[in-house]
């Protein structure tokens, strides 16, 4: 299993556009090739500045020979993300000496972390624009120079949204920045202050992409269950979803990085009582030892985390719960990975993401002690991906006869409500009739193997 981020290059222009306001007034015009690392969150924003910059009269390169600029958003979340974020401002130094390509604008986490010291480490880079300047992208790609706004209270939302995802199945980005205190976590100096678009604006939204072909909406914020808290003094996912469910078109609502302590029986009940809404959660965990979340400032203890995992099976029985751990965390012993292994053994998790651990300049866990060794935690990481590893495939043996809905991602490959686009698992469909993306068809299981499966379309 990679431990970097998923990386989404955009290859070609989606005609997909979703207006929410004017259009910006027509400058000049470019061909402009993008690149998108990071997370689904991230690739929002990038779906928002091709938007801005379609708005502007500017074409969206399918290639990236010969386009008179390249604009890069960039993920800074953990060490491998800025080295990969950094390789490719690298590569494409070496693509504007040589002439294929032209202007070079770099976006994103990256340049909210480093600041004009990227200029100074990479002078030949045209544009700067930060995580609080999506708004001038456009600006900086024609004219060049540097927009680094402070974070705000205020979140950004752009008039025009053109997409980069298949058209069937789409994220909505509804709250950015966190107010969580997670010591290992670089996201509040990157992303600020948690912020949430106003209900209407997100309904509203959700609209749009359904009428342009969405049956497949995935919830994504760095807390999606604190939505709203900031607009309307406590969390309303539980009414957004409700709403949501109330579109007509919209065929699956999937929930993204639900915070494990705002997972109560109430937003529970309501993922069981509502028939599009997916029976998943996606909830990042970070580990099990009581000592080692404590050091990490999580909420939960090993106690919470075995009765929040009770619950959520005893009122929703089958829902599939995806998580992620951090293994090497500094003061990790022996004994508290044991915990970890022998929790995930027995928790039947959908999936698991497994990251070793990397110190951050600026967050608290980088002046913590007890660092662990990269080959211990690495090992530690090992075991962690094969025990999670042969609970999918029990899992999987489970399934063997079970018939249920998939959502054809292609002609012949779909997924199931327990598996999110991009990072988990898909099946393979044989079908006596053509199927297309978008279809939602009932398959029954016939074989299954990891996170791959194979069954037959009914």
């Amino acid at each position: 299993m990679s431990l970097l981020p998923v990386t989404a290059i955009l290859y070609k222009y989606s005609a997909r556009s979703f207006p929410r306001g004017g259009y910006l007034t027509k400058i000049c015009v470019m061909k402009i090739f993008v690149i998108s690392l990071g997370c689904p969150k991230n690739l929002t924003d990038t779906e928002e500045m091709m938007g801005l910059l379609v708005g502007k009269g500017h074409e969206l390169s399918p290639s990236l020979e010969g386009a008179d600029a390249v604009l890069l958003n960039t993920c800074a979340f953990i060490k491998p993300a800025v080295e990969e974020s950094e390789t490719e401002i690298r590569r494409l130094i070496s693509l504007k000496k040589k002439k294929v390509i032209g202007k070079i604008a770099v976006a994103g986490c990256l340049v909210q972390r480093e600041k004009e010291r990227l200029l100074s480490k990479f002078p030949q880079i045209d544009a700067l624009t930060g995580v609080a300047s999506i708004d001038k992208v456009a600006d900086m790609l024609e004219g060049g120079g540097v927009s680094i706004r402070p974070l705000s209270r205020r979140l950004y939302s752009a008039p025009l949204r053109v997409g980069a995802t298949m058209p069937h199945s789409v994220y909505l980005k509804i709250a950015d920045g966190c107010d969580n205190k997670c010591t290992f976590c670089t996201i509040p100096s990157l992303r600020g202050p948690y912020r949430s678009k106003p209900l209407e604006a997100v309904l509203a939204e959700a609209a749009s992409l359904v009428k342009a072909g969405a049956k497949e909406i995935s919830l994504v914020a760095q807390d999606t269950t604190s939505y709203g808290k900031d607009i309307y003094g406590r969390p309303v996912l539980d009414r957004l979803l409700v709403r949501l469910c109330k579109i007509r078109g919209l065929r699956w609502i999937r929930i993204m990085y639900a915070y494990p302590e705002l997972v109560d029986e109430k937003l529970v009940r309501l993922i069981a009582r509502e028939e599009k809404i997916c029976k998943y959660l996606d909830m990042p965990l970070q580990h099990y030892s009581s000592a080692v979340l404590r050091r990490m400032g999580r909420g939960l203890r090993e106690e919470d985390i075995d009765s929040r995992l009770a619950m959520i099976r005893r009122l929703c029985p089958g829902l599939a719960v995806r998580t992620n751990f951090i293994v090497g965390f500094p003061g990790e012993t022996a004994a508290d990975f044991e915990k970890l292994l022998s929790f995930v053994r027995r928790a039947r998790l959908s999936s698991a993401g497994v990251f070793e651990y990397s110190p951050e300049a600026g967050t608290p866990a980088a002046l913590l002690d007890g660092r662990v060794p990269s080959r211990t935690a690495a090992r530690r990481a090992a075991a962690l991906v094969e025990a999670q590893s042969l609970s999918v495939d029990e899992d999987n043996t489970a399934l063997l006869g079970y018939t249920m809905p998939v959502l054809m991602d292609s002609p012949v490959r779909g997924r199931m409500q327990s598996d999110a686009p991009d990072i988990d698992g898909s099946v393979e469909v044989s079908s006596r009739k053509s199927l297309k993306p978008g279809d939602i068809v009932r398959v029954k299981i016939t074989a299954a193997q990891g996170y791959q499966r194979k069954g037959r379309a009914l």
